[in-house]
């Protein structure tokens, strides 16, 4: 197993840890809102106006709006941090981009109005084979072949110049002036952000990881309860 294919796996452990915490947490907001003398689980259907659907009313309005602004306030947080850090010109990010999509998916994507698409394709032109791209970057190349990732497409951007700058820096797209944006991108040791990714990475599992519970406890209640975002019991009885 290689040292990068090591740390991913590693990342997934750490997550799958984090995770249980968060909905730990989660779980004890959750309880706190139950009103005396309801029973069952937060995701049982209750009488309207109940005290059990009021329960449901104040744990949505807890999850979307103090939970969800708190999780949103501390990621602008750490994207700040960033600031904090620069490139350092290796360029890897430039002479190897990775897509679940191909040229041509992404040009229907394009075509279909996706900004990330278009800009995408501004700048990138695909490898003519995956030998190419393992010249880049070896190592992210046999992480994903031993973890059988065979659906990626390589890409790099024709305006690197042999120093590793780029050609046409002034004119650059906004996916390329805030990369990374991603705290848990596979950054190569190389990279000026990698220390920033290593530094933030425990809190942006958290963060991460208190979106996905937020997004399905909501959407299980939204649905077993046949509620709306518009029509939901409030406390406005």
């Amino acid at each position: 197993m290689s040292n990068l294919n090591f740390s991913v796996q590693h990342l997934r452990k750490e997550y799958r840890e984090i995770f249980m915490q968060s909905f730990e947490e989660i779980q004890k907001k959750i309880e706190d809102l139950r009103p005396s003398g309801v029973e069952g689980d937060i995701f049982d259907k209750f009488e309207p106006l109940s005290d059990g659907s009021r329960w449901q009313s104040e744990v949505l309005d807890m999850l979307e709006n103090d939970v969800s602004k708190e999780v949103y306030r501390k990621f602008q947080e750490v994207l700040a941090y960033r600031s904090q850090f620069n490139c350092v010109g290796c360029a890897t990010c430039c002479k190897l981009a990775c897509s679940e999509f191909s040229p041509e998916e992404l040009k229907m994507k394009a075509e279909c109005g996706d900004n990330f698409a278009t800009q995408f394709l501004s700048v990138f032109v695909p490898y003519e084979s995956k030998e190419e791209a393992r010249e880049v970057y070896p190592e992210y190349i046999q992480m994903l072949e031993e973890n059988k990732e065979d659906n990626v497409y390589f890409y790099h951007c024709p305006k690197v110049t042999e120093d590793n700058r780029c050609s046409d820096y002034e004119h650059r797209p906004q996916i390329c002036r805030d990369f990374p944006d991603n705290p848990l991108s596979i950054l190569p040791c190389s990279c000026g952000y990698k220390k920033w990714k290593e530094e933030i990475e425990p809190v942006t599992l958290m963060l991460h990881s208190m979106i996905e519970i937020v997004q399905y406890i909501v959407r299980k209640i939204y649905a077993n309860t046949c509620r709306t975002k518009f029509s939901r019991d409030r406390k406005n009885y």
